[in-house]
């Protein structure tokens, strides 16, 4: 069984919702992004998704589109962003590893590198904004017959018939994009969330997950509670930039004060 089931069956099985984090890798540098990386699951997260840094990410909001360009200035490209994978995995075989992203960098990375090269190193999951189903012939089918998940994107604006299309032959989790527009700059509303979720329900079995939108920890409660799970990025990548001193360098309040935001959102999420 893989990782992401895994967490998401024994989360089931305890009554509680999933907690992930986004961090885009390299972020503001490789050594800080892997030391917040590596402290993540003890501080109430259940699964990471990992931006890998691109210059045009075009689905992003402002916080994640400079934390890219912070990434990319540091050095960190995509051999970097999966030896972050790789160093984690060195003291964690447990926690699911979603890489997000676009697909120009594997495409350049290589297809069939890219998949063999998730595989060696434990990535679990993969969510490819700029690839929609009718594209499953250049990488999904390739990375699901190696069981690779690639994640699914559902929006507040899809009907029925594309959510059938979307959701044919899924795999991991379905991740909720509670927005329309880019990441980071608004604030989802719980019952326009909840009819949707009920719409997807109809048509899949896997756990739903809602991203996009949540910026606090009582925020994440509310829409933990109408789904399997949360995920919560620019609000951490914010806090990332705010640390920072004038010259995009990390300090002491880099670390903690991410954790201590994400601790307080798990807290919430999971004894809400």
């Amino acid at each position: 069984m893989n990782r992401i089931k895994q967490t998401f069956n024994e989360l089931k099985k305890n009554n509680e919702k999933a907690v992930g984090i986004f961090l885009t890798a390299g972020d503001p540098d490789f050594k800080s992004s892997l030391n917040l990386i590596k402290k993540l699951p003890e501080n109430g997260v259940d699964f990471i998704e990992i931006g890998m840094p691109f210059s045009d990410p075009m689905a992003d909001g402002p916080s994640i589109q400079l934390s890219s360009q912070r990434a990319l200035k540091s050095g960190t490209n995509l051999t970097k962003c999966l030896s972050l994978v790789e160093n984690f995995r060195k003291k964690n075989n447990y926690t699911p590893i979603i890489l997000m992203g676009y697909y120009n960098p594997i495409y350049k990375f290589g297809k069939k590198n890219f998949i063999n090269k998730c595989l060696e190193i434990g990535v679990d999951g993969l969510i490819i904004v700029d690839l929609p189903p009718e594209e499953d012939e250049e990488f999904y089918i390739e990375a699901e017959r190696n069981k690779l998940s690639v994640i699914r994107l559902v929006t507040p604006t899809t009907d029925e018939k594309r959510l059938n299309k979307i959701l044919f032959n899924a795999t991991g989790f379905v991740y909720y994009v509670s927005i329309t527009g880019i990441t980071g700059t608004q604030a989802p509303n719980v019952a326009n969330v909840s009819i949707n979720l009920k719409k997807i329900t109809t048509v899949t079995d896997l756990p739903v997950v809602i991203g996009f939108g949540i910026r606090s920890p009582s925020q994440a409660s509310s829409m933990a509670n109408i789904s399997d799970g949360i995920v919560v990025g620019s609000a951490v990548v914010d806090l990332i930039k705010s640390s920072l001193d004038n010259d995009d360098n990390p300090t002491k309040q880099t670390l903690n004060s991410c954790l201590d935001f994400i601790s307080k959102v798990s807290e919430n999420v999971k004894h809400n």
